[in-house]
């Protein structure tokens, strides 16, 4: 461990307060800031119509041209036409062609459940995550998104599927489900934001104009990379349009201002989108700024999750330093800059579907990860200045974005470990930390040099990702193990499976099963059977679930290739391929796997009961879940005690079946092969989906009742009955320690749940950081914390306007637990409250 003298703004061991607060005082000492963040606070979600009446336009206007043309002329219509909004107060001006907080709508991508919810489930009726619609924006996308019906990508999907992909998808039983690209675009990656800041969109268009002119001169330009070439351009001229457009909205505020200081900021404002528009950021100001908009067109484009940020305190550190060399600016207004770029980052909001946000809640565009701290390229320690402000700026803003993440490493300063172990303590969610040995070696994995892999970056939740490079597909579906492991146990059919079930025709189709008949419990003569049963029914449904993403991924290189996207990756415009079509240098597709430690008890309960106690046979377990524990109390208490073996415990005889679950999983997922000349990555974790998927399953032999959540992310079980991890945190860690976290190659995630007595005075913070340091001794990647007790949670739950700025952590995210669906958040209260 090493020692660091540039730390930030602030004392490095500042205490910023012991968990969430009722009736607070303002947490930035920025004046500016507070305002900004009581403004964002005090505006309502909303729907806007205009992204949707514009791309309309233009596809309707060139009914014969290619998608790939239609798509760029759409952004560059958008851009030119829409109205643009710049706020009191705001240093970094910009935004995704809607008001602050509203939602654009990308009708590309769906559109028949819109205007199903348009007029059968008003938006604004929502029990969480609604949003407010006037009657002239209802009426106008009633009217314009007729004409994309049959025509989106999501409708392309839908056309091709076999039996067993509407069977066990979201269209069906939900196996596993595929909403995030099924009905919206992609995301989960990071531009190479280096390179734009150093040649600016202007440097990015001879780039493209001299490879095509290569690509010619070789007799490699296709038809197709001529257009790609075309499309590039329009979109990047498009974005320095939009700049110049803000450059001269601020120029005309400046002038109309008769507040002297408010004006030269505004004339600055306006000259460092002047600078940017056509040439390369020369100031941290700058930087930030075109980091900005860069970030903003690529939402405009799309709407993917998960556009996330790269190593910020990496690539805009040469700004800051400088700059604070040559005396343009203070540590404090580089960190008030900061938080002016945090509270724009809350401001773009992404309508998604209610079946959608049954399992996963948020009006955010949701994973804007910044990642910080780390290693080098040569492996010494990246730690700066900036990693440092990055903190403050979060711990003084306090809000649902940026997902800062702290890479960890072996020779991390002890100084980036009190000041994240501060943020942590302060209880509002952030950061979350990353162990780099591991997720270096995920990275080697996935075929990058060690230097390469050294680079590495966190978009989403808890995907490891090389910034500007992969294309990584990232968060492509959720696969329900417990409803897999439901299958095994019950000869591929659903444990309440009867005439009598409302959707009995999806689940048995012309008199089978939903799944293969792998085997039965009640049929089964040793544990062997019972664990070959389960490994070839996730075989068969891994096979489904990657076959309808590669269905995903087609349609949107078909559909909706992302022209300006693509220009901000390495390699694309040298081959003159879009991202969508396998452009980028790495190409990758990751599945999750959700609910590992309920099946892991259930197989643990089976194993002990069944066959080593021989206390109960394989029938009576499946008649006790069927009757989802009704008259069976003796047997369900019995499974939820701590007599069982169960995950989380350090117990052999339950972790080896949690093993055994993981690397099933994976190896039914790596190495199959994706449409852009790449592979499947796999990931354990489930963000929120446990608790969705948990509404539509059974009971399960692991103590669930039907409609609890299945098990969070790699974490323990936890029914309504007890948690079944009793004997500490410690014990949590050596059982996640156990299996090798590199083998899952998409990420790995682990939540903690404290309360701020245990982590209280010096004792408690040094607790902390020892215990995260022996928790990545391991091969563990990831961890997170919610300083909170379930008591403050249920308050919450009865006073929500004293709540409403409350952070939670409730996955690889925040969110503030007022808006949270009531499932949602007593899963959250459920979780074992640990202790050092």
């Amino acid at each position: 461990m090493t020692t660091f003298n540039a730390i930030g703004m602030e004392p490095y061991d500042k205490s910023y307060g012991l968990g969430y607060q009722v009736g607070h005082e303002d947490f930035s000492p920025f004046p500016r800031i507070n305002r900004l963040r009581e403004v964002f606070f005090g505006l309502p979600f909303a729907i806007d119509s205009q992204r949707a009446r514009l791309v309309t336009e233009v596809y309707k206007a060139n009914p014969s041209r290619s998608n790939r043309l239609n798509c760029a002329y759409a952004l560059k219509n958008v851009v030119e036409q829409a109205t643009l909004y710049l706020y009191d107060d705001e240093l970094i001006i910009g935004g995704i062609a809607a008001p602050a907080k509203a939602a654009p709508i990308y009708p590309e991508f769906s559109v028949d459940w819109i205007l199903d919810e348009l007029v059968n489930h008003p938006f604004q009726d929502r029990p969480h995550d609604a949003f407010e619609i006037d009657g002239k924006t209802r009426d106008e996308l009633l009217e314009i998104l007729p004409f994309w019906q049959g025509k989106t990508v999501s409708d392309e999907v839908n056309s091709d599927l076999s039996d067993a992909m509407r069977r066990g998808s979201q269209l069906g039983k939900r196996v596993f489900m595929t909403n995030l690209y099924h009905f919206g675009g992609i995301g989960h990656y990071v531009l190479d934001y280096p390179k734009l800041m150093q040649v600016g969109f202007a440097g990015l268009v001879r780039e493209a104009e001299q490879d095509r002119e290569a690509l010619r001169q070789g007799g490699q330009l296709t038809e197709q990379a001529e257009e790609f070439f075309e499309a590039v351009i329009v979109s990047l001229e498009a974005a320095t349009t939009f700049v110049e457009r803000y450059a001269q909205l601020a120029q005309e505020q400046a002038l109309a201002q008769t507040d002297a200081r408010r004006r030269e900021e505004l004339l600055q404002i306006a000259e460092n989108c002047r600078q940017i528009a056509s040439g390369p950021a020369q100031t941290f100001w700058q930087a930030l700024q075109l980091w900005h908009f860069a970030t903003s067109v690529a939402h405009i484009e799309s709407n993917g999750h998960s556009v996330s940020y790269g190593r910020m305190d990496q690539w805009l550190y040469p700004y800051y330093e400088r700059d604070l060399r040559e005396g343009r600016i203070t540590r404090e207004f580089a960190c008030e800059l900061l938080e002016c770029v945090y509270l724009k980052m809350n401001n773009p909001s992404k309508l998604k579907d209610r079946g959608t946000v049954q399992v996963r809640n948020g009006r955010g565009w949701g994973g804007e990860s910044l990642a910080i701290g780390g290693v080098r390229e040569d492996g010494t320690d990246a730690t700066n200045d900036l990693t440092f402000l990055m903190l403050e700026a979060s711990v003084h803003t306090r809000l649902m974005n940026p997902w800062v993440c702290v890479r960890m490493h072996a020779d991390t300063p002890y100084e980036l470990k009190v000041k994240a172990a501060e943020c942590i303590r302060a209880g509002y969610g952030h950061p979350k930390l990353f162990h780099d040995e591991t997720a270096i070696t995920v990275m080697q994995r996935k075929g990058m040099s060690l230097e390469e892999a050294r680079d590495y970056d966190v978009v989403g939740c808890v995907e490891p990702d090389l910034p500007g490079r992969e294309y990584g597909f990232h968060d492509a579906a959720y696969l329900n193990m417990a409803k897999v492991m439901e299958l095994a146990l019950n000869g591929g059919r659903c444990i309440d499976c009867s005439e009598h079930c409302p959707r009995h025709s999806i689940c048995a189709g012309a008199g089978l099963g939903l799944g293969p008949n792998t085997g039965r419990l009640d049929q089964a003569a040793t544990m062997e059977d019972v664990l070959q049963s389960f490994d070839r029914q996730l075989e068969f449904w891994c096979g489904e679930m990657c076959e309808m993403v590669n269905r995903i991924d087609v349609a949107h290189r078909k559909l909706k290739p992302t022209s300006y996207v693509s220009a901000l990756f390495q390699d694309c415009l040298a081959t003159g391929r879009d991202v969508s079509e396998g452009g980028a240098r790495y190409n990758t597709t990751g599945p999750q796997a959700c609910g590992i430690a309920t099946c892991a008890d259930t197989l643990s309960t089976i194993a002990w009961l069944v066959f080593e106690q021989k206390r109960y046979t394989g029938a009576q377990l499946l008649q006790a879940v069927r009757d989802n524990w009704e008259g069976h109390e003796v047997l369900y208490a019995y499974v939820n005690g701590p007599k069982v073996p169960h995950f989380g415990n350090d117990d052999d005889r339950a972790d080896q079946f949690y093993d055994f679950v993981f690397n099933t999983f994976c190896k039914h997922i790596e190495g199959r092969k994706n449409p852009r000349g790449g592979f499947f990555c796999p990931g354990v974790y489930s963000v929120n989906a446990n608790v969705g998927m948990g509404l539509a399953l059974g009971a399960s032999i692991d103590g669930r009742k039907a409609g609890e959540p299945i098990s969070d992310n790699m974490g323990p079980v936890h029914t309504a009955f007890a948690s079944h991890d009793v004997e500490g945190p410690t014990a949590i860690a050596n059982s996640v320690n156990k299996v090798d976290h590199s083998r899952a190659t998409n990420g790995t995630l682990l939540n903690w749940k404290f309360p701020p007595e245990c982590v209280a005075g010096d004792r408690g913070r040094e607790n902390l950081i020892r215990f995260v340091d022996g928790y990545f001794s391991g091969s563990a990647m990831h961890c997170q914390f919610n300083i909170m007790s379930s008591a403050t949670m249920r308050a919450a739950m009865e006073r929500p306007q004293d709540y409403r700025d409350m952070l939670v952590r409730v996955a690889g995210y925040s969110a503030y637990f007022v808006e949270l669906s009531k499932p949602l958040q007593m899963d959250l209260i459920n979780r074992t409250e640990l202790s050092f």
